[in-house]
């Protein structure tokens, strides 16, 4: 059973104009948008200096459109309606009344709905509980399979709420991973790493060999070269499993796929703002170092592969950084970040099937993937 609506006055809204509190009104809606204003991808700024009015204009754009996603996500900000006028007034007590009748008839099996909503799995519920194709009381990971063609479609409508992939505590633990253990682990192997090299390059042994009769010295500086080659090297790698692996369309009738490609990346597109997962647990992500290393070692001869390797390593953790800055943070704007910032949430919210780049959108470009320049 939904809630009567809340009324407020327009003068009331109005107070509400600052980061503590901060209210817009679309139409006669009234939304409360305080916990979005860091995410907001133009900026916090730009929806204070809108606080307290009407931003219809600002939704239809121009400059900017807001996609249906977009306005889908708004809805749950949403509290109230804009109390003008008598008639209004009138409707006010007429839900009223009939909410207090209602409170009356109230059911044993309405008040146990209303006990499982406010469990530990269900701690933001922005979604409808009875008319998700979901069960949201339940672990997502072994239900996702059975949605088959709506799969594509349900996984790109984006909720703000926790997702519990598996029941098993374990599991579900080895899935969530803080932002700062990524620097924690992968920064001490990458700066002892980078010091092997160097120190290893300065004594002036290392040759490349060309032919059993001439080789090639390296020198201690072609360090550098060799560790951004690796990083970008990486950044390559980086857009190819974006694109190619975690936008992957699994077939609809193919239970196992849909499951894998829901805990590679649909789960983070269903809920993009959930903090615990927007980097890579370094238990899994030593798996792909892992393997970046050897191929880099069977490639290159010696030390020149481990160059090449922490360069990469390197990319990776800024990676996992500016990833979860761009969901977290608030950029200045008109800086790279601000860009980069606005073009990803373009990615998650309206543009699903462009703008793979991550770090940046070099690659982008060549493989024709660029999301429309738009102005916010």
């Amino acid at each position: 059973m939904s809630p009567a609506p809340r009324f407020f006055s327009e003068e009331e809204v109005a107070r509400h104009r600052s980061q503590d509190s901060c209210w817009v009104l679309l139409g006669t809606r009234v939304y409360d948008v305080t916990g979005f204003l860091r995410r907001h991808p133009g900026g916090e700024a730009l929806i204070l200096r809108r606080s307290g009015k009407d931003v219809s204009t600002e939704m239809e754009g121009p400059p900017h459109r807001h996609s249906e996603n977009a306005r889908r996500w708004m809805e749950q900000y949403y509290i109230g309606e804009l109390l003008h006028g008598a008639q209004t007034l009138r409707e006010r007590r007429k839900t009223h009344e009939e909410t207090e009748g209602k409170k009356e008839v109230a059911t044993i099996e309405e008040r146990k709905k209303e006990e499982e909503e406010s469990s530990p799995y269900n701690r933001c519920s922005p979604v409808d509980l009875d008319k998700d194709l979901v069960d949201w009381r339940k672990p997502l990971a072994w239900q996702v399979g059975y949605l088959g063609e709506k799969y594509d479609t349900w996984v790109h409508q984006p909720v703000d709420r926790p997702i519990r992939l598996f029941g098993n505590p374990f599991l579900e633990a080895s899935t969530k991973t803080s932002w700062y253990w990524v620097p924690v682990v992968w920064l001490p192997i990458v700066i002892y790493l980078s010091w092997h090299c160097y120190t290893t390059l300065a004594q002036e042994t290392t040759r490349v060999v060309l032919t059993s009769d001439y080789s090639i010295p390296v020198h201690k500086y072609s360090f550098v070269l060799l560790f951004l080659m690796g990083w970008f090297m990486w950044s390559f790698i980086e857009y190819c499993i974006h694109r190619f692996v975690f936008h992957m369309k699994p077939p609809a009738h193919n239970y196992y796929l849909i499951t894998i490609h829901f805990l590679l990346h649909g789960q983070h597109h269903k809920s993009p703002f959930d903090g615990s997962r927007l980097v890579f647990p370094p238990g899994l992500a030593s798996v792909a170092v892992g393997l970046f290393y050897l191929i880099l070692q069977n490639t290159l001869p010696g030390i020149l592969g481990v160059a090449v390797f922490v360069g990469g390593l390197c990319g990776y953790v800024v990676y996992d950084m500016i990833h979860y800055y761009l969901h977290y943070g608030s950029p200045k704007r008109g800086s790279y970040m601000y860009n980069l910032k606005a073009y990803h949430v373009k990615h998650h919210f309206e543009h699903q099937r462009a703008g793979f780049g991550i770090t940046s959108t070099f690659w982008d470009h060549p493989f024709n993937t660029v999301i429309p320049d738009e102005k916010f």
